[in-house]
C-alpha cells in the first residue's frame, strides 16, 4: 500500500512546483513598464498607424528617399511595446516604414524571430533593417546574425551584439551614463554616444529600476537617436 502512495505523493508534489513555478512567472511577467502620455498621444492620433497579427505599422503618408525601406522594432524586456512609438512616430514623419513587434509577455526573448512575420505585414518594404531596445536589442541582433540576407542592417539602442554580425552594418546608439552597455562595446564604427543619455529615455515608460537618472530630457535623447538611425538608414 505505502508502495503505491509513493509515486502518486511525488506526482502530486511535482504538479505543486510546476503550478508555484508558473504562477511566480506570470507574476513576474505581468509587472511590466507601461507606456507613457506621449506613446499614448501618437496611439490615440492614430495618423498612419494600423495594428496588424500583433504588429503596429507606422506608414509614411508621403513619399520620399526613405520610401521602400522598413525598419523592425524589438522592444525592450518588460516594457510595453507602445513605449517606444515616439520614437518611431520620428522615424515615420521622416519616410522611414516601421514595424513594432508585441513580443510575447513583453520578452522579446520568446519570439526572437518574429521579424519574419513582421516583415510580412508591410509587403511593400523592399529593404529592411531591424533595431531593438535592451534585451529586444540582443534579440534582433540574433535574428540579423541568422538572416544577414534578409536585413540591411542591425540598429542597436542601449544594447550591445549578441551574435556575430558585421559592424560595418551596425548603428550602436546609447546613452553615456549606460556604463554597463559601454564596456561591452569594443568597437569604434557607427557608435554613437548621447551625453547625459541613460537606459530608459529611447522609449517611454518611466524611470527604470537600477538606471541612471538622465542629464537629458526623454524627448531630446530620443530626437538624436532618431537622428542617428536616419543618418545610418541614409548612408550618411
Amino acid at each position: 500500500m505505502t508502495g503505491k502512495k509513493r509515486p502518486r505523493r511525488v506526482l502530486l508534489i511535482a504538479l505543486g512546483v510546476l503550478a508555484a513555478l508558473a504562477a511566480a512567472f506570470f507574476l513576474y511577467c505581468s509587472d511590466y513598464y507601461p507606456a507613457g502620455e506621449a506613446a499614448m498621444a501618437v496611439l490615440d492620433a492614430g495618423e498612419g498607424l494600423t495594428v496588424l497579427d500583433g504588429c503596429a505599422v507606422l506608414t509614411p503618408t508621403e513619399a520620399g528617399d526613405l520610401t521602400g525601406t522598413g525598419l523592425v522594432f524589438y522592444p525592450g524586456a518588460k516594457v510595453e511595446e507602445s513605449a517606444y512609438l515616439p520614437l518611431l512616430e520620428s522615424l515615420r514623419e521622416a519616410g522611414l516604414t516601421c514595424v513594432l513587434v508585441k513580443m510575447p509577455f513583453h520578452m522579446a526573448i520568446f519570439s526572437p524571430d518574429a521579424a519574419e512575420k513582421a516583415m510580412e505585414a508591410a509587403p511593400e518594404v523592399e529593404r529592411w533593417y531591424i533595431a531593438g531596445h535592451s534585451m529586444g536589442g540582443a534579440m534582433a541582433s540574433s535574428f540579423a546574425a541568422g538572416h544577414p540576407d534578409e536585413v540591411e542592417g542591425l540598429i542597436l539602442l542601449g544594447a550591445y551584439p549578441y551574435g556575430e554580425y558585421p559592424t560595418d552594418r551596425t548603428l550602436t546608439v546609447y546613452g553615456s551614463l549606460n556604463e554597463s552597455v559601454a564596456e561591452k562595446i569594443d568597437y569604434t564604427e557607427n557608435v554613437v554616444v548621447i551625453q547625459g543619455g541613460n537606459h530608459a529615455q529611447f522609449g517611454d515608460y518611466g524611470p527604470q529600476r537600477g538606471d541612471a537618472e538622465a542629464a537629458v530630457t526623454a524627448e531630446d535623447q530620443r530626437a538624436r537617436t532618431a537622428e542617428a538611425i536616419l543618418a545610418f538608414v541614409r548612408g550618411e
